[in-house]
């Protein structure tokens, strides 16, 4: 009897959210009417960040994705934001409460009301334990789950049926996408999925004998699939130059640190960070380099390793002829790939891109990562392979974007380390495992 009451929660649940769906778009087509008529990509983003949690994300999902939506729409979701309105201190308590099972008073000596960060799919808290360690509090937003399976399944259904209608759409494997964004966002909501990822970097770091590096402790007596404890991280953003000096005597050493930790992952660990921004790389105070935020991570194939340990000894060497080949290599093409002429793209590209970060320099101008830079970088190369005939898989995408970041953070704290050749950077194994 139980199971059929969920089941009738579960249609009553999903009939709401299709109403909340209709009323977001048609609120969209009357502006539409009114006169409100930006490009096509923009007004997309638009429609995404009113529908709420599932779209956002879904429009991440198509701005780290250049190798399967047009650029122009991979540039816009760029700006998807994901920083919602908090939910009020009241509705935090309960589900803490509820995931618990006990007063919260049991568990903790406190939680700061006011929230460090809040997202579509949670928030995060300050607490302090009883024992007096400051620890952070994920705590998932009510109804996450239910609205993330509604949309979903949803927009599987539209996908399909697209399909069926237009064979056009059918080449793109729109579902397939949709299935694949669909499995994303549902481990991103299991934070116990998370809570693994985090302690399985921390068994890398320890089977590796690397102590310069650390990801926070999590607290599973206090941790659900809705609710993720873990230990807080004081210290600085690697692109705080004024902070990250008071924390850190030698910032470049700090940076080497992350590098080798990041590049011993990709074969040590059974994923890699696949989000290696600002945010979640700290320099911490007591000199080590804090890894935080597990919520997405990337696989890499053995086939793929090979072709990017390639790739970045051509990179490192400037020898684009070969790099053409390794990136072809990373692709799927229809035909035999011109690697020469592929080549040739490749140097006039990255020509560009060096005389700007020169100019940079020259002008004494030490530029932090910006996210649509590295898009834009990616996009480029995305948009060259594919006028040779190559399609990249995603997880290339996911990969070469922590490489660009580095790169960045070079250019910002080490501007004379070449990120592929120093001999402070440890030698990368040929294959994973």
């Amino acid at each position: 009897m139980s199971d059929f009451f969920e089941t009738i929660g579960q249609v009553w649940r999903g009939a709401v959210r299709l109403g909340e769906t209709a009323g977001a778009l048609a609120g969209t087509g009357l502006e539409w009417l009114l006169g409100d008529r930006p490009p096509a990509p923009a007004l997309l983003r638009k429609t995404f960040e009113r529908l709420g949690a599932t779209y956002i994300k879904l429009g991440q999902f198509i701005a780290s994705s250049p190798s399967l939506f047009p650029p122009e729409y991979v540039n816009e979701f760029q700006k998807c934001l994901d920083q919602t309105a908090p939910i009020p201190f009241r509705v935090v308590e309960r589900t803490i409460q509820a995931e618990l099972g006990r007063p919260l008073a049991d568990c903790f000596a406190s939680i700061e009301q006011e929230p460090l960060a809040s997202a579509s799919i949670a928030q995060v808290h300050a607490a302090r334990l009883h024992n007096g360690l400051d620890v952070v509090l994920k705590v998932q937003k009510p109804g996450v789950s239910d609205v993330l399976s509604a949309d979903l399944n949803f927009l599987y259904i539209a996908a399909a049926i697209l399909e069926r209608l237009a064979p056009a759409f059918a080449r793109t494997s729109l579902s397939g996408i949709i299935q694949d964004v669909q499995e994303t966002m549902l481990q991103e909501c299991d934070f116990l999925l998370e809570a693994r990822n985090i302690e399985l970097f921390r068994d890398f770091l320890e089977q590796a004998a690397i102590d310069s590096a650390a990801a926070p402790r999590v607290y599973h007596e206090f941790t659900t699939s809705r609710l993720l404890t873990m230990e807080r991280f004081f210290g600085s953003a690697l692109t705080d130059l004024e902070s990250l000096r008071r924390v850190s005597p030698n910032p470049e050493a700090t940076l080497i640190s992350a590098l080798n930790t990041w590049f011993a992952s990709l074969t040590m660990c059974q994923f890699f960070h696949a989000d290696v921004h600002a945010g979640n790389l700290l320099a911490l105070e007591d000199g080590r380099v804090g890894f935080i935020d597990f919520g997405i991570v990337g696989h890499i194939r053995r086939e793929t390793w090979l072709a990017m340990n390639d790739l970045m000894q051509a990179m490192s060497a400037e020898d684009y002829r070969a790099m053409a080949a390794a990136l072809s290599a990373i692709g799927a093409a229809d035909e035999k790939v011109d690697v020469d002429r592929f080549g040739a793209d490749l140097k006039e590209m990255f020509s560009g891109l060096n005389r700007m970060a020169e100019a940079a320099l020259a002008s004494g101008m030490r530029m932090a990562p910006d996210e649509g830079e590295l898009n834009r970088t990616l996009i480029q190369m995305v948009e060259i392979g594919e006028r040779h005939g190559i399609r990249f898989p995603r997880e290339f995408a996911l990969l070469f974007k922590q490489i660009l970041y580095f790169d960045r953070y070079i250019r910002l704290l080490a501007p004379e380390m070449d990120l592929f050749a120093d001999p402070r950077l440890e030698r990368l194994p040929q294959s994973p495992g």
